[in-house]
C-alpha cells in the first residue's frame, strides 16, 4: 500500500485497516511456523504497511488504534 493511498483514507477506515493488517501478520506468522509460506517477504511488507499507517495516525494526533 502506498503512502498516498493511506493519507487519502479517513481516520476510522485507517484504524480498521491497521487492525486487519495486524491480524493478517498474525496469520502469516502462524503459517510460517506450521506451514511453508509461499512468499516469506509478505510478513515484512505487511509490517511496513502497519508502520506507515501508524505514522499517518500519529501525525493526525491519534494515539489509540483499538
Amino acid at each position: 500500500m502506498k503512502i498516498s493511498e493511506i493519507r487519502d483514507m479517513k481516520t476510522d477506515e485507517l484504524k480498521h485497516e491497521v487492525q486487519r493488517v495486524q491480524q493478517h501478520v498474525f496469520e502469516l506468522r502462524s503459517q510460517a511456523v506450521t506451514e511453508k509460506l509461499e512468499n516469506p517477504h509478505q510478513i515484512k511488507h505487511a509490517r511496513r504497511d502497519i508502520a506507515r499507517m501508524m505514522t499517518v495516525l500519529h501525525n493526525r494526533g491519534i494515539r489509540d488504534v483499538g
